[in-house]
């Protein structure tokens, strides 16, 4: 079983990547003996990915998976975007994101608040491949959150594929059609096809 370690340290990711990549063992960076911070400097979710993957991978000499996601919502012109996790100042407090995310969407019609999660998701190996892909799932935000389920914005987005939030969706219904499960997906074609 080939060991990948994920440069993340969010377990909703983690679990979200394990359930996808069932043949590989997946680690944490800090289970793994990596625990430097990453600086997310780039502007695009590839970039911010690619970034957490190299240092993962040079530092440690493994294959690592990193991925860069976010929300962008239409009305807020593509907003929080890559500044999703620290959207209200501190880096991922989810409950702080979604207050200020609906403030700023305060009297924002149904039809406009449309919005899509994209996913970046990048491996880099110790000879110095890189592989990349992306992955989308598009919806709308709800005026309020539906269920407990999921993890950062996922209880204020309603999907379009699921017609309900994806915080009342189970983690298999999440991951047949969430941006990073397609990420992974296209990711995991790309890797096939190298091998």
């Amino acid at each position: 079983m080939m060991k990948i370690v994920a440069a993340s340290g969010n377990r909703g990711k983690l679990r979200e990547i394990a359930e996808i990549f069932k043949g590989c063992e997946i680690v944490s960076m800090k289970d793994a003996g990596f625990s430097d911070e990453i600086e997310e400097t780039g502007a695009t979710f590839e970039e911010n990915a690619l970034l957490k993957a190299r240092a993962v991978s040079m530092a440690l000499g493994c294959v690592a998976l990193a991925d860069d996601s976010g929300l962008c919502v239409d009305a807020l012109g593509g907003a929080p975007g890559v500044y999703s996790a620290r959207y209200a100042g501190g880096h991922g407090d989810d409950a702080a994101n979604n207050a200020l995310l609906l403030k700023n969407l305060a009297g924002v019609p149904e039809e406009k608040r449309t919005a899509y999660f994209e996913s970046c998701v990048a491996l880099c190996f110790p000879d110095g491949r890189e592989l990349t892909a992306s992955g989308r799932t598009y919806g709308r935000i709800l005026f309020f959150p539906e269920g407990d389920n999921g993890f950062g914005y996922d209880p204020l987005f309603f999907s379009d594929d699921l017609k309900k939030s994806f915080g009342t969706a189970d983690a298999e219904e999440k991951n047949a059609v969430s941006h990073r499960a397609r990420a992974l997906a296209a990711l995991a074609e790309k890797w096939g096809e190298m091998l």
